[in-house]
C-alpha cells in the first residue's frame, strides 16, 4: 500500500493506492480518514494517473474518471458508491430518490451511512447528492467542499452549453 498528497482547488487530497488501484481518496479533514499508519508508505510518484486526471476535472476537461478503483466496504456501501457515478455530471439527486433506485425506497438513512463512508470523494460523486429538496447535507468533507464542487461542475456544465 502507497499514498501520496496533492492539493486542488477544493483543499489537500491523500491518494491512497493498493497494488495500483485506488482505495482512497480523502480530503485531509474528512470525516471517516483512516488513520495514519493504515495509509502504507508514502510514494510521490504513486498515483500519477489519477492525479493527471483530477487535475483534468478541476481544469473543466474532464466530466468522468477511468481509473482502477478497488475500495473497500461492505457490500451495501459498495452499491451505494455504484449508484453514486451514475448521476450525471453537474446534476444532483437526493438521498431517497438514490436509495428508491436501488429498490430500497425506505433506506435514505442508510444510503447517507454508505455515502458519509465513500472513500473515494470527487471520483466517486457523493457531493452530487442532497437532501430531499436540494439542500446541501452530510458531506464528509464539509459543506462547503460540497458547494465548490457542485459550482465548479454547473460553472463547466453552463460554459459548454
Amino acid at each position: 500500500m502507497k499514498h501520496r498528497f496533492h492539493t486542488t482547488e477544493v483543499g489537500d487530497y491523500v491518494l491512497v493506492l493498493d497494488d495500483g488501484a485506488l482505495t482512497g481518496l480523502y480530503r485531509l479533514e474528512q470525516k471517516h480518514m483512516p488513520a495514519a499508519s493504515d495509509l502504507g508508505e508514502r510514494d510521490d510518484a504513486a498515483g500519477a494517473e489519477v492525479v493527471t486526471q483530477l487535475d483534468e476535472y478541476f481544469a473543466g476537461e474532464r466530466r468522468d474518471f477511468h481509473l482502477r478503483l478497488a475500495p473497500r466496504g461492505t457490500t451495501f456501501q459498495i452499491m451505494v458508491w455504484d449508484a453514486l457515478r451514475e448521476i450525471p455530471y453537474a446534476q444532483t439527486m437526493s438521498y431517497g430518490e438514490l436509495a428508491a433506485s436501488l429498490g430500497r425506497p425506505t433506506a435514505s438513512r442508510a444510503v447517507g451511512g454508505a455515502t458519509g463512508r465513500n472513500p473515494l470523494s470527487i471520483i466517486v460523486p457523493c457531493h452530487r447528492l442532497v437532501g430531499y429538496s436540494g439542500q446541501l447535507i452530510g458531506y464528509a468533507g464539509g459543506a462547503t467542499t460540497k458547494q465548490l464542487l457542485l459550482d465548479h461542475e454547473r460553472r463547466i456544465a453552463a460554459a459548454d452549453q
